[in-house]
């Protein structure tokens, strides 16, 4: 085998090795893209849980009618709801809904949009209590939306402290000051985040 022809073979082997390698640390780096967007999911699926778990205990904390219609509640959901105003009103949120007989968790999202008059933003948590298994799966799988009569209602002492289910659901809004008596939470969607649940095997 000539020099010239030793060469090439030696320079074809390189460009094959150096084909490889760059091929394996695109592959790792693909892996490892994988491996780092799941862990920023379960970030998010564990600060939204943290966020539900917090605003239901400060719910039962300010109302025993609260902490006695969940304990005949099927499960809950609780949402964490930015809203601000100027001219036109919109607001959007994250949440969790909890099975309370087997523990299992749906990450969901929420939305709104309408009329307002103000300047300025609020934060604040919305807690869903449902009555039965099927209020709870029908708002989960296939979502909710808010009718021109749903309100928000609770109050520690006030008259219009929720008592019962409506439609199978009570609902309570939770403001940094406490519980609010009544909020209009007409034309509010709420739905599955289908990047944050697992998917089923």
């Amino acid at each position: 085998m000539t020099e010239k022809s030793r060469g090439l073979k030696l320079g074809t082997m390189a460009l094959g090795l150096v084909l490889l390698l760059s091929g394996s640390t695109v592959w790792a780096q693909g892996a490892g893209s994988d491996d780092w967007r799941e862990v920023e999911k379960e970030s998010k699926r564990l600060r939204r849980d943290e966020i539900a778990d917090q605003a239901l205990q400060k719910l039962l904390a300010s109302s025993i009618k609260a902490d006695t219609l969940y304990e005949k509640a099927y499960g809950w959901a609780a949402f964490r709801t930015v809203k601000a105003a100027f001219v036109f009103s919109g607001g959007g949120g994250n949440g969790v809904a909890v099975d309370k007989e087997t523990g299992e968790r749906f990450y969901m999202k929420m939305a709104t949009a309408g009329v307002g008059f103000g300047i300025g933003g609020q934060s604040y948590d919305l807690i869903f209590l449902f009555q039965d298994k099927g209020s709870f799966y029908n708002f989960v799988e296939n979502g909710w939306q808010a009718d021109a009569g749903a309100q928000a209602v609770a109050g520690a002492e006030g008259a219009n402290a929720q008592t019962t289910f409506t439609n199978g659901i009570a609902i309570y809004q939770l403001t940094k000051g406490g519980l609010m008596a009544s909020a209009d939470i007409a034309g509010t969607k709420y739905w599955k985040n289908k990047k944050l649940n697992k998917p089923v095997d």
